[in-house]
């Protein structure tokens, strides 16, 4: 649905069903008739509202926070104190707006969890674009697989730049090994939106792979999240 479309007006209530309460209900028919995607991006976020404010019309709020945040996955992931710039957003609101987001990556962790992480790539993908495509600091995690390629850490390894002030070849590899870890997958987001990797990324990535190999530690890959979407180094071939 085009922005166009979410700013026609709303059309007239029927008898019995005036203003507000009207609007709300029919939501929820549509809602609960027409599956994933019977609701706009800003009706997801007005009837998340819905819980904040007993009463009234949440169509301003939700279009004022897309208005701000320009995605629905940007206002889910945007940090509370920037929510309540927001005209009108209160402490409620938040909790509506963040528990959902919790839900999301909550569904989304446990579509990985348990499962052999190469055979749910797709699922793996979803996680982290989820968790991380909409962060505004560059944060560096190492997922540390089994044998059977399941999951046993996604392990944080900290915040800025993907170099080796963020990340050492050594503590990768010695933190597998304390795990009996059989391999890893590295991860980073790009707050630019861009994934597209740097020379950096090419030469950590490599590094790590290289420390890894003779104590049979395998870098499966190096995934890169931005808004734009996400880069796998092995898929490119630069692993």
């Amino acid at each position: 649905m085009s922005q166009g479309d979410f700013l026609q007006d709303e059309p007239v209530s029927p008898p019995g069903k005036p203003g507000a309460a009207g609007h709300r209900a029919r939501l929820r028919e549509r809602l609960l008739g027409g599956g994933a995607e019977a609701l706009a991006d800003y009706e997801v976020l007005e009837y998340l509202l819905f819980g904040a404010l007993a009463r009234g019309d949440t169509k301003p709020l939700a279009k004022a926070l897309l208005a701000r945040f320009g995605t629905l996955a940007g206002v889910l992931n945007a940090e509370a104190s920037a929510l309540k710039q927001v005209k009108g957003i209160s402490d409620a609101s938040v909790g509506q707006i963040k528990i959902a987001a919790l839900v999301a990556r909550r569904m989304a962790r446990s579509e990985v969890q348990d499962k052999p992480v190469l055979g749910s790539w797709q699922s793996l993908l979803d996680y982290l674009a989820i968790d991380m495509a909409h962060l505004n600091v560059e944060r560096v995690r190492v997922l540390y697989l089994n044998s059977r390629n399941r999951l046993l850490v996604d392990h944080h390894f900290g915040e800025g730049t993907i170099d080796e002030a963020a990340i050492h070849p050594r503590e990768v590899i010695h933190r597998a090994m304390d795990l009996g870890a059989s391999a890893l997958i590295l991860v980073h987001n790009h707050p630019s939106g861009n994934p597209e990797p740097s020379r950096a990324d090419i030469d950590i990535t490599k590094r790590i792979a290289e420390a890894g190999r003779p104590l049979g530690i395998l870098v499966h890959d190096h995934v890169i999240v931005g808004r734009e979407g996400h880069v796998s180094l092995r898929a490119k071939g630069l692993i």
